[in-house]
């Protein structure tokens, strides 16, 4: 076997693992493994990784968590440490409308109301937050949007996704693909580190998530950010007095990482 051979056959037996320990599927989406079948060159909206997180990376997923849980003292917390390391206003938003696919639209608005409080009590101060941008580029509609949203889907999964679930009900995978992968996903004023980073935390923070977080840790290794910067995300959540979620952060990238060696 030649070694082209052998790493195409590592990565497929890799995505098909990550996508059956994704299965179980209780939120939206279920996906394959870092290093699948596309390179990472191929992935857009990513940034350089390190083993450590920014100061604005660290306090993305404690936003997530505080709001998944609906501790609005631990948001406001979260959102005044993240405007201060420099995420914007928009960013921020960017971050809080995504994460209604993961914990609904009532946890959605309410984290909004609060951002636009916190956002208000810091002017009020004399505090100028950057206002970040609105997306660079018009998203598309119809069937461009669900071939965009396809598109963003396979290269964060690093395979088509599919399964027993999707079979047994083709309708959500096209919401996802349509909407959360089309019409969240295309929206390039939020980087994909981050959107990963959001759906980790507040993954994290939903008992009985467990498929879907175990997913979203390799989608995250799939996007760039490594091992070392997802452990810190279980330690940060375990120091914002979220022990419960940073132990299935913890258990989950265990899981992940396990499978990727045994791949090896």
């Amino acid at each position: 076997m030649t070694r082209a051979s052998a790493s195409a056959r590592r990565a497929g037996a890799l995505s098909t693992l990550i996508l059956i320990l994704g299965m179980g599927l209780s939120s939206p989406i279920s996906y394959a493994a870092p290093g699948a079948s596309e390179p990472q060159e191929a992935i857009s909206s990513t940034m350089p990784n390190s083993d450590t997180l920014s100061a604005r990376q660290q306090a993305i997923p404690l936003i997530a968590a505080a709001m998944a849980a609906s501790d609005m003292p631990r948001l406001r917390n979260a959102l005044n440490q993240a405007l201060d390391a420099g995420l914007t206003i928009s960013e921020a938003k960017e971050i809080l409308v995504q994460l209604y696919a993961y914990v609904g639209f009532p946890r959605s608005l309410n984290a909004l109301g609060e951002l636009m409080n916190v956002v208000q009590a810091r002017k009020d101060r004399g505090v100028q937050d950057a206002p970040g941008r609105e997306p660079s580029r018009v998203i598309a509609t119809g069937d461009a949007l669900r071939a965009a949203g396809t598109a963003n889907q396979t290269r964060i999964s690093g395979a088509p996704v599919k399964g027993p679930v999707f079979d047994f009900a083709p309708v959500i995978n096209q919401y996802l693909q349509t909407h959360l992968f089309g019409d969240i996903f295309e929206r390039d004023n939020l980087d994909w580190q981050s959107r990963e980073l959001a759906t980790v935390g507040a993954l994290a923070a939903t008992p009985g998530a467990e498929p879907q977080l175990r997913s979203h840790m390799a989608a995250s290794m799939r996007v760039g950010l490594t091992a070392a910067q997802l452990r810190q995300v279980a330690h940060l959540l375990k120091d914002s007095a979220d022990a419960d979620a940073g132990k299935r952060a913890e258990d989950a990238l265990e899981q992940v990482t396990a499978a990727v060696t045994r791949t090896k």
